[in-house]
């Protein structure tokens, strides 16, 4: 699908050497509305407050994977607008990964995932993603449930735009809600002078669209009435019909998309007009008409796309190049062009913790995969939005589509598409304003990864023009020296770095003596890349809140998730207590004694982790404070979520952490603004009877030292970068049976979740993971695209 477009020119007409206005239009929009779009994967459709969202994002230019943007900002946020969390995601090849800790406390309600590059926010904001996530928590007060009395609207929509006498005339209409829409609807056209006669009738393809066709009479007055299956009714005015005007029919097919022109009353009836045909913002066709007649018709062949599916914008111009009518249509809509994933074994066993199997041809032209295995529980719930609809119709339209999903599944009512098509409006640029020449205005181009200024300052004066010392290292790798000169304004600039591990910062003046005057030296880092707040509205959903009594029910699905998530606590209890056990039996280190001379025995428990400042180098240079620095070590459970302060606030197994100081209970802000350098001992404690999950941070004492003094560089002169967000690493199995705790109930309805699954040439592309305790048979969903863009995508059941 690279080089998607060929245009086809057909023309009775000398061209000529200067460009008209049209002309200039079309070079516009081909030069300056180049615009993307997400699609967001998540594992689940619901969560339970505690789960964790894993999410796999898709970005495209058009209809292929955009190799504009390598950022993709995912923000996760309450009913009311608050941010909960965000995550700034890696994008290679336009796709890039990530997960969500969701709190146990989390009210149950509505919250709302937010997807886009910086690229996008020169665009419009209706075209950044918003996705629904309900979350749900039996300690909540309020249950979520789904709206069953619904406020609907309908609008009819003339095929083209227009509605002429005498003309046989296709109309859609559309229904839309800020909620549910009916299951079914139906409706009549009447003539208002004779209500009591319909002309004729109609019945809804799906809860968005039907369709009917007539022919209007001049002065006459048409009305549609529409009735939904619980009797709620209502009458629209069609438009005022036109003595004259163009009139357009169109149709598309497997060969391709063949339409009619008819002009009424026109002065120089059709000679002078154009047809164009608009793939996103890149010409597909056009025809000029240069002969005196009233009617035209051609097929647009689908070579056009290369075969290739997506929507076409035909617009009619008239002599003067003004639009007259304007109509979309999808290329082979019954002929979609989907890959299927090539399966050559499989190894599927119903026993409950079976390890299970499937593997993937080596030989295909996809090699990398996205793949989700979910228990599949029987239950027929159709899927309302998937990377199909979200690829070629939801990404492109700003209005509410119930269910889009149905248009490309595999019984899809290709008349209800071409409908809904009817009623929309390309909305992503408008023909007006191109034909003026203007232009959007791009505020914020394309980057190449995350890029920084640092501002270096000595004796509080800024250094411009002048060479300094940079050492830089990446996590835990070793120091890398660098020298820069700072600009007229005293900067650095350090631009495209895609790191997803900590990077330190620490600043010099001298080379080659780095102790010299350090401490009259400071430095600022400033990220250029960097999130947009969120300013329009959420969509409406189909659900609302009510309040609850003490007998709340949930659903089978959420009582599951719950016993998952204390599944998963036991898993992470025994793994501490097997590298407990592996440690008895050593001799006493200076740690423990230094846990004996800090902490009291309420803050003493067998689940314990342990951080030594005073005998350990922990290699603090470079971060800001002590939570920033426990982010970057790998501790079981132990996540972090930026408030709205920006500091790291710590939870453990999914609830905020308590945080002591000194064992005197404090906030984040207060332990984000204690020096590491004061800093003795850090201890994660994990399920104590006496103080639960929590962190406790204990100063230093006597003629105590950090250890870290000696070799790292002091605060003052060093920052940190954080970078890209890490995907966290999917468990593909519970604990076994010889396990200390051992998991009586294996309820998870996710399987497998693997973003990124290569096929090399060592490693044939295996999915491979461990039944739960009841499923039987099994959801597969794998998603791919090849260099060509063409997309892959195969969802079925396996037994």
């Amino acid at each position: 699908m690279k080089n998607i477009f060929r245009v086809l020119l057909i023309s009775m007409v000398q061209p000529v050497l200067a460009q008209t206005k049209l002309e200039k239009a079309i070079t516009n929009l081909e030069d300056n509305y180049e615009q993307e779009k997400v699609y967001v994967l998540t594992d689940k459709s619901q969560y339970a407050a505690g789960d964790k969202i894993w999410f796999k994002s898709f970005v495209f230019d058009g209809y292929n994977r955009s190799p504009l943007s390598t950022t993709l900002f995912v923000e996760l946020y309450n009913s009311d607008k608050k941010l909960i969390d965000w995550k700034t995601i890696l994008l290679t090849n336009g796709e890039g990964s990530g997960d969500f800790q969701l709190k146990e406390d989390l009210p149950e309600q509505v919250y709302f995932v937010r997807a886009y590059t910086p690229y996008m926010t020169n665009f419009n904001e209706d075209f950044q993603i918003v996705k629904t996530i309900p979350v749900y928590n039996p300690g909540s007060a309020e249950s979520l449930v789904i709206a069953k009395n619904s406020d609907w609207s309908a609008k009819a929509f003339p095929e083209g735009g227009t509605f002429i006498s005498g003309m046989p005339t296709k109309f859609a209409v559309r229904l839309s809600s800020n909620s549910s829409l009916p299951e079914n609807w139906s409706g009549k056209i009447i003539d208002s002078q004779n209500p009591n006669t319909p002309i004729t009738t109609f019945k809804s393809f799906d809860k968005n669209v039907a369709s009917f066709k007539i022919t209007p009479a001049s002065g006459k007055k048409y009305q549609a009435i529409i009735q939904d299956n619980t009797g709620k009714s209502q009458t629209i005015d069609l438009p005022q019909v036109a003595d004259s005007g163009l009139n357009i029919e169109v149709s598309s097919t497997k060969e391709g998309i063949k339409y009619a022109l008819k002009g009424v009353n026109l002065k120089q009836q059709l000679q002078g007009y154009k047809i164009v045909g608009m793939i996103n913002n890149h010409l597909a066709y056009r025809a000029n008409i240069n002969q005196l007649t009233n009617e035209a018709s051609s097929l647009i062949p689908t070579k056009i796309s290369n075969g290739a599916n997506g929507i076409l914008q035909l617009v009619i111009f008239d002599e003067q190049d003004n639009v007259v009518a304007k109509r979309l249509c999808f290329i082979k809509p019954g002929n979609l062009k989907i890959e299927k994933a090539e399966i050559i074994g499989q190894s599927l066993k119903p026993t409950p913790r079976a390890f299970n199997s499937i593997d993937l041809s080596p030989e295909s032209y996809f090699k990398n995969y996205t793949v989700l295995v979910s228990e599949d529980d029987g239950t027929q719930t159709q899927e309302e939005e998937n990377i199909l609809s979200g690829l070629w119709l939801t990404g492109d339209f700003t209005t509410r589509i119930d269910n889009p999903a149905q248009y490309f599944s595999k019984n899809a009512n290709s008349e209800a598409l071409d409908a809904l098509l009817i009623s929309e409006n390309w909305k992503r640029f408008d023909w007006n304003s191109a034909l003026s020449g203007s232009t959007p205005s791009i505020k914020t181009k394309s980057e190449q990864y995350l890029s920084y200024r640092v501002k270096p300052i000595k004796n509080n004066t800024m250094l411009v023009n002048t060479t300094v010392n940079l050492i830089l290292r990446l996590g835990k790798n070793t120091p890398s020296f660098n020298q820069f000169k700072t600009d007229q304004n005293g900067y650095i600039y350090l631009n495209n770095l895609n790191n997803d591990e900590p990077l330190d910062v620490s600043f010099f003046v001298n080379s080659e003596n780095k102790e010299s005057g350090k401490d009259d030296l400071f430095v600022t880092i400033e990220p250029l890349v960097t999130p947009t707040q969120f300013k329009g509205n959420f969509p409406a959903t189909k659900y609302t809140l009510v309040k609850t009594n003490k007998n709340k029910t949930v659903s089978p699905k959420i009582s599951r998730a719950i016993n998952t998530q204390k599944n998963i606590k036991k898993k992470e209890s025994a793994e501490i207590q097997i590298q407990e056990v592996a440690l008895v039996g050593k001799k006493k280190d200076p740690t423990e004694e230094l846990d004996k001379q800090l902490s009291s025995g309420m803050f003493s428990s067998v689940n314990t982790t342990i951080f030594d400042f005073v005998n350990e180098n922990q290699h603090t240079g470079g971060s800001m404070n002590v939570l920033d620095w426990l982010q970057g070590r790998a501790t079981a459970g132990l996540t972090f979520q930026r408030n709205s302060s920006g500091i790291n606030v710590p939870s453990i197994r999914g609830q905020q952490a308590k945080l002591y100081l000194d064992e005197i209970s404090t906030d984040a802000t207060m332990i984000a603004n204690l020096p590491i350098s004061n800093i003795a001992m850090v201890k994660i404690i994990k399920g104590s009877g006496l103080v639960g999950d929590a962190i406790a941070v204990y100063t230093m004492k006597g003629n105590m030292k950090s250890k870290s003094d000696e070799k790292e560089a002091p605060k003052n002169n060093a920052s940190i970068i954080k970078g890209y967000d890490k995907p966290s690493e999917f468990p593909i199995e519970m604990i076994d049976d010889n396990a200390p705790e051992k998991i009586e109930s294996d309820t998870r309805e996710t399987l497998y979740w693997n973003p990124n699954l290569f096929d090399s040439d060592y490693v044939p592309p295996r999915i491979k993971f461990f039944n739960n305790d009841s499923a039987k048979q099994y959801k597969v969903l794998i998603i791919s695209f090849d260099e060509d863009d063409n997309i892959l995508y195969d969802q079925q059941i396996l037994k």
